[in-house]
This record gives structure tokens, sequence and C-alpha cells, in this order.
């Protein structure tokens, strides 16, 4: 997803190529071109000696646009769209671009979040004449966030917020315009997905494509075919939330396919502890540690940055890029510039200030330094077993620990040896 869903000018895809790089030269061995569930089954790889397997295949379908017309030419999901054009990078960055990714006319973007904000730049750079994006969440609350919405509005992309599509028109079997009704609201009052519309009030627009990124959806029908792996009502992998382990014991999942839609950071944080619970799980008969124990529960308790009236604590909004000078919609590079070391200096300030609050027990060593940086004087440090934890200055208390122990034990030793030595000489 990072190389076909990401377009150029937010990740470059010779990043891409180094980590891949990165995970040969460690050993990994990859196979492309293998569809399991197809070329191959999951009982047919248990066969060849796998021991264990991890389900990362995110949200790969754009799904469908549920409205009358949408099946006309000219309308495509937003992840479709974008494959398309990230087929070939090389011929990107050269200005070549893809006959299906070729755009005129105006075009309208159906969707409010990130992949709506990045599809709607690529239509920009693909040559639609105008972009139009029109969301169900109002302008203010649109998911993609004030720094996406701004970058869309800079490239001269129209925001529309509160708004759903009714009808497609077509004209020849090709998208000629389409119709939208405002939305009033988007969630019920138990903060689920419900919208409400005023059918009397309707908006209509001119258009030759429509792009739609209202959501991915999962395909693993034929992946999952003869497993024992429970899938949720909303089509998802049902897996431990701690272990990631499925109904099928040696297979896991995590990533968008067991948590919807979300980040890709989120993809690769949960593989961190997938590895943990692989290593666990293929040396179980070596003594490794069952699946649960010392693992990290992710209980962070966040607090609320903008309600903080402590004296010196760090308010200061996050480090924003600088940007090359040129027209961003010209080109398909990334014109973001790295920080500068002030820049740096002062995100890295935010360390233990940030409000996440969370001890992995595994890696804590008492050092105590959180309870100098906490500018509440919120953390303390207590001891489970105070006599067997008594610590003792190395400079100047040393022999103090030592000496109680050490002439006992060294006594111990010297009668043991005198017995078996006595023994010996019998």
């Amino acid at each position: 997803m990072l190389r076909y869903g990401v377009p150029s000018f937010r990740l470059e895809k010779d990043v891409v190529d180094a980590e891949i790089d990165v995970m040969k030269e460690m050993g990994v061995e990859f196979r492309t071109g293998v569809e399991v569930g197809k070329d191959v089954t999951i009982e047919e790889l248990r066969d060849q000696g796998y021991a264990a397997f991890y389900i990362a295949v995110g949200l790969q379908s754009g799904g469908i646009l549920d409205v009358e017309g949408a099946n006309a030419e000219g309308v495509m999901s937003g992840i479709d769209f974008m494959r398309i054009i990230n087929e070939d990078e090389v011929a990107l960055m050269q200005g070549r671009l893809p006959e299906a990714g070729r755009l005129s006319g105006n075009v309208v973007v159906i969707g409010g979040g990130n992949v709506a904000a990045d599809v709607s730049r690529t239509a920009v750079r693909s040559g639609a004449d105008k972009v139009f994006m029109y969301a169900l969440e109002g302008y203010d609350e649109l998911p993609m966030g004030a720094e996406d919405r701004t970058e869309c509005e800079e490239e001269s992309i129209v925001v529309n917020g509160g708004w759903g599509p009714v009808e497609i028109y077509n004209k020849d079997g090709k998208v000629s315009g389409i119709r939208f009704r405002k939305c009033v609201s988007v969630k019920n009052e138990e903060g689920r997905f419900d919208p409400k519309f005023e059918d009397s009030v309707t908006t209509e627009l001119e258009c030759s494509t429509v792009l739609y990124c209202t959501g991915q959806k999962p395909d693993i029908e034929k992946l999952l075919c003869g497993t024992k792996v429970e899938i949720s009502p909303r089509g998802l992998i049902v897996a431990d939330p701690v272990t990631l382990q499925t109904a099928e014991e040696d297979i896991f999942a995590g990533g968008d396919i067991v948590t919807g839609q979300k980040f890709a950071i989120d993809a690769i944080g949960v593989g961190r502890a997938i590895a943990d619970s692989l290593h666990r799980y293929v040396h179980k008969d070596q003594g490794a540690n069952r699946l649960t124990v010392g693992r990290d529960l992710r209980e962070i308790i966040e607090l609320d940055r903008d309600d903080i009236l402590v004296e010196r604590y760090d308010n200061m909004p996050r480090q924003k890029p600088g940007k090359k000078a040129g027209d961003p919609t010209a080109t398909w590079h990334d014109l973001r510039e790295p920080l500068t070391e002030v820049q740096i200096r002062a995100e890295a300030n935010r360390c233990l200030k940030c409000g996440a609050t969370t001890v992995d027990v595994n890696r804590c060593i008492g050092c105590g330094l959180c309870t100098t940086r906490c500018e509440f004087d919120a953390i303390t440090l207590e001891r489970d077993h105070p006599k067997a934890t008594r610590m003792f200055s190395a400079e100047n208390g040393k022999l103090k620990a030592i000496l109680p122990y050490a002439l006992p034990r060294e006594l111990k030793i010297r009668a043991k040896n005198s017995k078996v030595l006595g023994k010996l000489i019998k």
C-alpha cells in the first residue's frame, strides 16, 4: 500500500525500495506474484514446513459506490486510481502518465479523509481542469485534518463539507454530472455512523470523472478458505488484541485487516508485536514464554494538551517542514524539506512530555528519569519487595552491601568443602 496507495509527492518510492533492501539484507525471502488461496493454500504451505503465518494484507479493495448511476464510465474508487497512477513511478517522474490515469474536465472526489486528500491532489497532477471534493462531514470536522485541507486548497481544490451523493448522471454511458444532498449529521448519539440528510437541499455539478474514497474493503475469502479463522460482521479478521492470534493457533493477523482502515504507521507498529508472538509460538517447544507473558498492553492514558495550565509545560505545536520553491502541482516529487537541526532539537525535547503514559515492564530499569522530567510530579517509584531491592552507593556503600552477604556465604562454602574433602579421604 505504501507503493501503490500513497502518491509519490507524499512518499517517493526509493524510500520504499530502501526499506525492502534492508529486509533482504536481513535474510527475508520474498516470493512475489503468488496469490495465497489461489496459487497455493495455507494448508499446502503447512505441508511445506511453515510453522506460523501472519496475515497483513490490509484493505486492498475500494468497494463500490452505492448510488444510482455509479456504473457509468468514469466512476472509479480512489484506491484503484492511485494504483494505476503508481504502476510506473519512473515514467511518472518523467511526466508520462498512464493512459487510464489521464483526466480532463471537472473531477469530483467523494470523501473527506486523508485518502481523499491524496486522491484529489493526484487528480490535479493528472490533468483535471478543476477538482471538487465533497464529504459528509462538515468543513471543520473533515477527517483529513487542517493540514491536509490546507494543502488541498493551496492547490486550488474546492473543498465542500456536509454533502452526500445521490445520483451520478451519464451521457452515452459516460459520467456527465453528479447530484448531492445536504448532510445534517454523520453520527448518532451513540457515536455510530448513521448519516441524516435534508433531501430538499441539493446541489449539482457537471463533471467527467468521479473518484470515491468512502472506505476500503477486505478481500480475503479465498485466502482463508479451509481455515477456522473467524470473520467479523464488518468482514475483518478477528484476532486477540494482545497476541494477535486468530482462532487458528498458527495464524496471526494485524493491521487494517483486523482494525479497519488506519494509518500505515499503525500497521508498522503492530508488526513489532506480531514478531514477538510469532517468535514465541514457533519456539514454544524450546521453552519460549507463553504468548501473553510480559506483553505491553498499550494501556495509554493521554492527557489533554489543550487544557494544561502547569507552568513550563510544553504546549508548543509540532514543527512543520519547509518546502522547496516551485509549483507543487507541476511535479510528482516530494517538495517537503527535512526538519532543520533547531526543529529536530525542539521535537526531541518533547520526550517524556507528550502526555502519553505507559510503562513497558520488560524494559523499565527503574532509572527514575521519568520522575525528574514529569512536570506534574505525578510519577513515583515504589519497591514491590523492599527487602530484596536495597540499593547502596557503589562509591561509598559498596562494602556495607557486600560484606553481610559475602562473609556468611564464604563460611558456608568452606564448611561444605571440608565435608566433601573428609568423605574423599575416607
